[in-house]
């Protein structure tokens, strides 16, 4: 007979339907499986830790953001942003549900080329375009966001030495009430700067300015802020027309929409307080509408969202080393997933869920990755059920970013499996290997030997 473990009681007040110092209730169902497959067989199968994706929420995500904006405004096109998640199997995805693909660096434009996309179908965006980035893009007549004049200068020579026009659009920032404002990128539209960037494309007619885009922030909670950008773009749009007689054929609003995630310093969970595809859908098609285009001049509205389209499809299954208790006697659990591979544990609080059942006993946690730096916090303070070496947990929402922004320090990356619609795990990415590594790496003849 084992013998059973000790754990000292921890005592604490409980007020029904009110939060208490550890936040809200925050005791969940056991997660057991994914889209019906088991999370104990996915990680005997593919290693821990593990990220998992599914196809089925891709999917219906972004069939869900379709129809909110398709039901509001005739004419919608959205552009999956690569940086968000540049797996093969995602963005195929997304580009067999419709979506074009929209990206900021040689390396994401020449993946989506080696995708099979259509260079007419690719947005480019980004401060930094070589000239052979923009010779690529301008002889696959792909859309070219131009993000500052010395772009603007450049694209202007490379469209006469290759004897083309290529179609172009000028990044917008503006003031939409919501602070520090984004201006960054692209030309100011208070300050004239975007006037400035049209009077010389115009002028020149070395390019088609086809377009006008804008990207006002990330994790946006304030639909209204659109509005105000999307009124201030159609105001731009029709001054334009009014003065070069020119019509613009698109509006890019970009993306920056929240996700279901709960923002660190949140009083109310995500689930409860983000806005939804409907708000930000309402707010951008509303001022589009309300504008004064004419109606068969109505432009066409871009959408490059990523983060909300991906983050709810996206988990990662990770296993407990051990559990400690700190010099306050507070109980820390250690699991094998760090912040190298969960990025974006430096600005939510992920959901955690236990993967095998467990008892209504709970205690306030702080929950630390593997990594040998004391910044490695999945999360400071959570509400979790006494976790045992070798049991596994489930992190969610975290399809957005950290499988782009993940760093190999200290472990290696791990496995990413796509669950299909059918419910058949593929393995879509493999883990590392000191293979991997040692591949792109030379040692000089004179330190190959050593004595130790």
């Amino acid at each position: 007979m084992s013998k059973i473990r000790y754990e000292r009681p921890v005592i604490k007040k409980l007020e029904t339907g009110m939060p208490n110092k550890f936040g809200t209730r925050t005791e969940y169902e056991p997660m057991t499986s994914i889209d019906g497959v088991s999370v104990n067989e996915l990680i005997r199968t593919y290693g821990s830790p593990l990220f998992v994706i599914s196809e089925k929420t891709v999917r219906s995500t972004i069939r869900k953001a379709k129809k909110a904006f398709e039901t509001r405004y005739p004419k919608v096109q959205f552009a999956w942003s690569y940086k968000t998640n540049y797996l093969n199997a995602v963005c195929s995805i997304f580009h067999q549900e419709g979506s074009w693909a929209e990206v900021v660096s040689g390396f994401e434009y020449e993946k989506a080329i080696s995708l099979g996309v259509d260079g007419k179908k690719i947005i480019f965006n980004g401060p930094d375009k070589s000239e052979t980035d923009l010779t690529r893009a301008i002889l696959n007549d792909s859309l070219i966001h131009i993000d500052h004049l010395d772009e603007l200068y450049s694209i202007t020579e490379l469209a006469e030495k290759l004897d083309r026009r290529p179609r172009v659009a000028i990044r917008v920032n503006m003031d939409t009430g919501v602070y520090p404002i984004w201006d960054r990128f692209g030309f100011n539209y208070e300050n004239g700067q975007a006037w400035d960037a049209i009077n010389k494309i115009m002028h020149s007619e070395k390019m088609q300015l086809v377009g006008l885009h804008c990207h006002i922030g990330t994790f946006m909670l304030s639909p209204s802020a659109y509005g105000i950008a999307a009124a201030k773009l159609a105001e731009l749009a029709l001054a334009l027309e009014s003065k070069f007689k020119h019509t613009i054929r698109y509006i890019d609003m970009g993306g920056g929409f929240a996700s279901r995630n709960t923002l660190k310093g949140s009083y109310l969970p995500g689930n409860d307080i983000n806005p939804s595809f409907d708000d930000f859908a309402e707010a951008i098609s509303t001022a589009l509408i309300n504008s004064n285009f004419q109606k068969d001049k109505l432009p066409l509205l871009i959408l490059e969202t990523g983060r909300a389209l991906v983050d709810e499809a996206g988990f990662l299954l990770g296993s407990v080393i051990s559990n400690k208790r700190s010099s306050t006697g507070r109980r820390n659990t250690i699991i094998d997933v760090g912040v190298n591979i969960l990025f974006t544990s430096f600005w939510y609080d992920h959901k955690i869920t236990p993967a095998q059942s467990f008892t209504h006993y709970s205690e306030d946690t702080c929950l630390y990755g593997p990594l040998c730096m004391n910044i490695d916090v999945i999360r400071e303070s959570t509400n979790l059920p006494l976790l045992n070496k070798g049991e596994h947990i489930v992190i969610h929402n975290v399809g957005a970013y950290n499988m782009t922004q993940w760093m190999q320090f200290i472990t290696l990356r791990p496995n990413v499996v796509l669950i299909d619609m059918d419910e058949k795990p593929h393995l879509i990415r493999s883990r590392e290997s000191l293979e991997n590594m040692n591949s792109m790496e030379e040692v000089p003849a004179h330190l190959a030997k050593f004595n130790v």
